[in-house]
């Protein structure tokens, strides 16, 4: 059971469903009651925020390990000494 005043909610769809379903703001009873702003203009500052909390949230993106023509040149040489020194040994 629910008690005390209504209050008056803005609802915003996610941008992103993977970082959140819907955005849930509530306004305060000055705003609600007139206060000089439109619906409109709340509306559209409540999805304003939601997208960029969606667009700095998001998972930054993994760095890939990539061989650079000198750790290529390195590890090809030690594979060649390793096959000269054991056909030596042998």
């Amino acid at each position: 059971m629910v008690k005390g005043i209504s209050r008056r909610v803005i609802v915003v769809d996610s941008p992103d469903p993977h970082i959140f379903e819907q955005a849930i703001f509530i306004l305060s009873n000055d705003i609600a009651s007139g206060g000089g702003v439109t619906s409109q203009q709340l509306v559209d500052q409540a999805v304003r925020i939601a997208k960029s909390y969606a667009r700095t949230h998001v998972d930054p993106p993994r760095k890939r390990f990539r061989l650079t023509p000198w750790i290529s040149a390195l590890l090809g040489g030690a594979v060649i000494s390793l096959v000269w020194l054991l056909v030596v040994l042998l």
